[in-house]
């Protein structure tokens, strides 16, 4: 069989050590041979050198729409209070179709060339920027198409119940696009009543859910609860993710166990969203500042499905950031302490295997009839492109080359 790519010499996440190498066969944009010395004719072959492949990273969590806005709304220059929310509120109104595409599309590049091949951003509406975020994403979905699968998760980051027409928005952009409906219940006066009216859009338009929760330093009153409680009530039991939840962070191991098989048993995944996290957390003290970074592992290893994401880049919300979910993931291994391979793999997993499991991609995977949206980095394995924040050296989307990185070469005397 004529093949269209063969990417030759590649370690396979899940490969031992003293294993060969693989070649991989693709056609039509997708894996159709996995062998060691695999024998055809192909249009295009590439040269692995023994560094490790993997599916390309999944971004369940990112804010493509108020991305790079820091030229015009500048950081907090004081610890406390921290007005991120409201210091891009101030700006939306001045958001075009245009800007957003423009902004956006900067960012989805730096993804892109980061490894990322499949991605879940949220986009919020309100009267203050209508349906102007929407539109400018998703006018992204077909321009990228030949190198990420973009899908659009619409909220009200300044409220639902309190912040009148913005109902109405959410009811639009879920007829225009977007296709997982979120929420921010700390807006609102009624947080129950916010969560219960996200439920009741996702049941009308059968999507999933996809909520930012439970941000805060005290594990009282936890919003988690009540999703957990609804997930079970509709039967929405693994369309259900819930991003941030720091309070999580300061509760003892054994109440946050609790919690966390209570989420498993009903089917709420979870989204860390590390940089910001650290960035807004533990600001209430100007001394021994608390992480408020969820230890992931722990609630993977209860049976929670866990994904790590980027969240706000370059915004108030985390002025920093440049697309690279790896840089995420070693940056949660650090702060909550693991480093063991077998933990370290487990954070490797939350930005492959795990985050497309939150999101529902059943075709996700290095494997036969899988697509080939191929991923090789400068590194033999997982555990060790994880410790070293190993660069992208190329990668596939559909069996296509999208992005080169030459390896470093170093000039000695």
């Amino acid at each position: 069989m004529a093949l269209d790519l063969i990417l030759r010499d590649v370690r396979l996440p899940d490969a031992k050590p003293d294993q060969p190498t693989t070649d991989i066969g693709v056609k039509d944009g997708r894996i159709v041979a996995l062998a060691t010395g695999l024998q055809g004719d192909a249009a295009q072959e590439a040269q692995g050198h023994g560094r490790l492949v993997c599916s390309g990273f999944v971004e369940t969590h990112i804010h493509l729409d108020k991305s790079c806005i820091l030229g015009r709304c500048a950081c907090e220059t004081t610890r406390m209070p921290h007005l991120a929310m409201e210091r891009v509120s101030a700006i939306k109104h001045t958001f075009t179709v245009e800007d957003v595409t423009e902004r956006a599309a900067g960012t989805i590049e730096k993804c892109i060339s980061h490894g990322c091949t499949r991605m879940r951003t949220h986009v919020e509406v309100d009267p203050k920027v209508g349906l102007r975020g929407l539109e400018g994403v998703k006018a992204l979905i077909d321009r990228y198409a030949w190198a990420i699968d973009l899908e659009i998760c619409v909220m009200p980051q300044e409220g639902l119940t309190n912040n009148p027409g913005t109902d109405e928005l959410m009811v639009a952009a879920l007829k225009n696009g977007a296709t997982v409906v979120g929420a921010a219940p700390n807006y609102d006066t009624d947080r129950a009543a916010q969560i219960r009216r996200v439920f009741e859009m996702a049941r009308e338009f059968d999507i999933d859910i996809d909520m930012h929760l439970d941000s805060g330093t005290s594990a009282n009153e936890l919003d988690t609860l009540l999703v957990c409680d609804l997930a079970e009530k509709y039967g929405w039991g693994g369309r259900v993710a819930v991003g941030h939840v720091t309070k999580l962070a300061s509760m003892p191991q054994a109440d946050m166990d609790k919690v966390a098989k209570r989420m498993a048993d009903a089917g709420v995944a979870l989204t860390v969203l590390t940089a910001t996290d650290l960035f807004l957390g533990g600001r209430h003290t100007d001394h021994n500042v608390p992480r408020s970074v969820v230890d992931a592992n722990r609630l993977a290893e209860l049976g929670v499905v866990c994904s790590v994401g980027s969240n706000n880049i370059l915004n108030p919300f985390t002025p920093f950031g440049d697309g690279q979910l790896l840089r995420q993931a070693n940056m949660q291994a650090i702060v909550t302490q693991r480093g063991s391979d077998a933990e370290v793999r487990s954070v490797w997993d939350m930005a492959t295997a795990s985050a497309a499991r939150l999101a529902r991609h059943t075709d996700y995977g290095v494997a036969v009839g899988a697509p080939a949206d191929l991923v090789v980095l400068d590194a033999p394995d997982p555990v060790t492109a994880l410790r070293t924040v190993a660069p992208v050296l190329m990668a596939y989307k559909r069996g296509r080359r999208t992005v080169t990185r030459e390896p470093v070469r170093l000039h000695t005397p």
